[in-house]
């Protein structure tokens, strides 16, 4: 079933299905692995500088997925239509990795992902004037309230550090941009090319910053397992997340990937001891109460 737009439209029947509801489980699977991940950079970032952390990160996330990939698909994991396109997506999301790092060393893990989530919100606005793609009254009603949660977490005398929340706005913005140019490439690149661009790039951004920001005490082995756990759980989440999509529509996992903000509050609580004051508690309520409304009102949108 498709809607005025030609997109596939959720059949109410498509909730109830065993491969609906496997679907959301690999999402909240997948959007815990997210959280961890973000617990474990906050941690890390804390005590090393944060190219460090990205350079690790994404060696291991680019050997783990080639030795996953290449006995596949073989020399065709790097084969891309528009390299260098895909390579300024991975580029834009070194950007968007370097400032979460930089938001997460100055906030709480739950603050910095509630303010990063106001991307789909920008994802949503500027996809119409930039891919054609309709916003209605409640994409906007949707917006403004997201934006007013972001307010209230991030409001003057709320205790949160000024410049962190500018990385985690700085980031947003840069999500906004990875995730519009990840719709244009879907459309004639492979997933796997683009793990794989994504991942090299990655490693070679952040790997040229090394001389300027490996300086300090070598790391423990703790902290080295820390280093190769955020590599391993961030590609496995990606994973998960992909398998999600195969098993249910998108209009019906989307609302679901603001569990994300949850797992980062509890996860911020357990790690840190850090609790969200009442309004902060209120805003991040309201952002993931927007996201998922609005991904509703999407798909319905497109069902009439």
């Amino acid at each position: 079933m498709t809607g005025k737009s030609g997109e596939p439209v959720l059949p109410v029947a498509a909730i109830f299905t065993p491969s609906a509801l496997r679907g959301v489980l690999l999402v909240l699977a997948a959007v815990f692995l997210f959280a961890g991940m973000d617990t474990m950079t906050k941690y890390l970032a804390t005590r090393y500088n944060v190219p460090l952390v990205g350079a690790m990160r994404y060696a291991l996330n680019l050997a783990l997925i080639l030795a996953i990939f290449t006995p596949r698909h073989r020399a065709s994991v790097w084969r891309a239509r528009r390299t260098g396109l895909v390579v300024f997506r991975g580029l834009v999301l070194v950007v968007a990795t370097l400032f979460a790092g930089l938001a997460l060393q100055r906030l709480p893990v739950g603050e910095t992902i509630a303010i990063i989530y106001l991307a789909p919100f920008g994802v949503m606005l500027l996809a119409g004037p930039l891919l054609g793609e309709r916003v209605g009254i409640g994409g906007w009603l949707a917006a403004i309230a997201g934006f007013t949660g972001v307010l209230l977490i991030a409001r003057p005398g709320g205790g949160l550090a000024p410049l962190g929340v500018l990385f985690a706005l700085l980031c947003a913005s840069a999500t906004v941009a990875y995730h519009l140019l990840s719709r244009l490439l879907a459309q004639g690149e492979t997933t796997h090319s683009l793990l794989v661009w994504a991942a090299l790039t990655g490693a070679v951004a952040f790997g040229a910053m090394l001389p300027w920001s490996f300086h300090g005490p070598s790391p423990g082995w703790t902290d080295v397992l820390l280093f190769m756990a955020v590599g391993i759980v961030s590609t496995a989440a990606h994973f998960l997340f992909t398998a999600a999509y195969r098993e249910a529509p998108a209009a019906l996992l989307a609302p679901v990937n603001y569990a994300h903000l949850l797992w980062a509050g509890l996860l911020g609580w357990i790690v840190f001891g850090h609790v969200p004051d009442p309004l902060a508690l209120a805003g991040m309520f309201l952002v993931a109460l927007a996201g998922g409304g609005s991904a509703l009102y999407s798909h319905l949108s497109r069902a009439r």
